[in-house]
């Protein structure tokens, strides 16, 4: 029997022998002989028969091998066979010689851990099918774009359908008092015109009539490092301001249940209010506010936790694994996700709205972050991602979790592998 490392080589090898194969087309004859040669696989081993049980027919272990792989690759709908050729495959039109983007119905476990699963597939393939119960979905999805970006996105006028559409199944498998966190746009904008779309409001109704969802909270994440933008509008005709927020939108299926505690988010006091509460708090009376707030002695002097939260996130997109990610992309020969997020953004609302052990659900995985503060926050999870490349490079960011486990198709991808 095959060592596992000998099978992910062979996996390898045979994926690529179709990509550097010219039109992607190959027989099997040239396929046995091209992965024979680049897996050191001699020419004895190769054609060696023996029997199958022991009064069986003679089969040849090597080339079988190499056929049950390739069957794998149909089944993904990578490769097909070449209409009234016998024994020659060739690279689905689809797939192309990028082999990048999942076709509807490809679901392939990219890699997982203990906690959790990354899958290569469009969400719709595999939300509807899921048979966990969902605590919090977080995402953060295509932005109505007018210029789409490498990984796609809906425009605007699509855009509630289509979100909807991503968020129907999760909202069938979300637990009572569920939560679903949408980080979305704010600089999508007018044809032609320095108004601002009223998409988000189209969506938080959208949402709220056609699924039932009700909005908790719409926080602001700060972001001061932003590129100055919308650039015409705000450095050109000087009508707008530079942007340096983006929304994200908090919903839940039931508030009376909400599944949410504000004392996993605690943070620290500043130095002058613990002093405060150390001293035993207030020594004044003063009222504010026509009496609205009244300060008595002893006010703030229980020393507490942490301080809770406001509904305002300020952060910069500069993160460690960020940068971990472009140094694995660069050395693989992949390419760069155009819009990662810093992994404590999801972080932030996995700690909030969920306990450990609970399934956290994203379908729009981009470099698979919401896993990632899931794995490290010990919740369960499951991401799926359509771009290929994007989930490869990923999986770097996971080799270290408890039980980390890559799929042998993934080996092969990359301009460097």
């Amino acid at each position: 029997m095959m060592k596992n490392s000998a099978q992910l080589d062979l996996f390898s090898q045979i994926t690529s022998a179709y990509v550097d194969a010219p039109s992607g087309t190959l027989s099997n004859a040239d396929l046995y002989a091209i992965v024979a040669a680049r897996a050191e696989i001699s020419d004895a081993d190769l054609h060696a028969k023996r029997h199958l049980g022991e009064n069986g027919p003679l089969f040849k272990p090597a080339t079988r091998r190499i056929r049950w792989f390739q069957q794998t690759l149909k089944q993904l709908k990578v490769i097909e066979r070449v209409p009234g050729e016998r024994g020659i495959w060739r690279l689905t039109e689809p797939a192309g010689r990028d082999l990048d983007r999942a076709l509807p119905d490809v679901k392939l476990v990219a890699f997982s851990t203990d906690l959790g699963v990354a899958v290569w597939a469009r969400g719709e393939s595999v939300i509807p099918h899921l048979q966990e119960k969902i605590t919090l979905y977080f995402s953060s999805t295509p932005y109505p774009l007018r210029t789409p970006r490498a990984y796609g996105n809906p425009d605007e006028s699509a855009f509630v359908d289509f979100a909807c559409k991503a968020i129907e199944p999760v909202v069938a498998n979300l637990v009572p008092g569920g939560s679903i966190v949408l980080n979305l746009s704010n600089d999508i904008f007018m044809s032609k015109s320095p108004a601002r779309s009223t998409y988000l409001e189209e969506l938080v109704l959208a949402l709220r009539k056609r699924l039932g969802l009700w909005l908790m909270e719409r926080l602001p994440w700060v972001n001061y490092s932003k590129p100055p933008g919308p650039t015409y509008w705000a450095c050109v005709q000087r009508v707008q301001l530079t942007s340096a927020y983006e929304p994200i939108y908090w919903f839940t299926n039931d508030p009376t249940r909400v599944i949410a505690d504000n004392r996993r988010v605690l943070q620290a006091h500043s130095e002058r209010h613990m002093a405060l509460m150390q001293a035993g708090g207030a020594q004044r009376t003063a009222v504010y506010g026509d009496g609205a707030y009244r300060l008595r002695p002893e006010s703030f002097g229980r020393v507490t936790e942490g301080k809770i939260p406001r509904n305002v996130i300020e952060r910069g997109h500069n993160c460690a694994d960020t940068r971990a990610y472009r140094e694995h992309a660069k050395r693989l020969g992949l390419p760069i996700h155009g819009a990662m997020q810093p992994t404590d953004i999801p972080e932030f609302f996995i700690k909030l709205l969920t306990r450990p052990g609970d399934l956290v659900v994203d379908s729009f995985g981009g470099t698979i972050r919401t896993g990632l503060a899931a794995e490290r926050l010990g919740r369960r999870w499951l991401v799926t991602e359509w771009m290929l490349q994007y989930i490869r490079g990923a999986a770097e960011l996971f080799r270290d979790a408890n039980g980390f486990s890559m799929h042998p198709g993934l080996m092969s991808v990359g301009s460097n592998r």
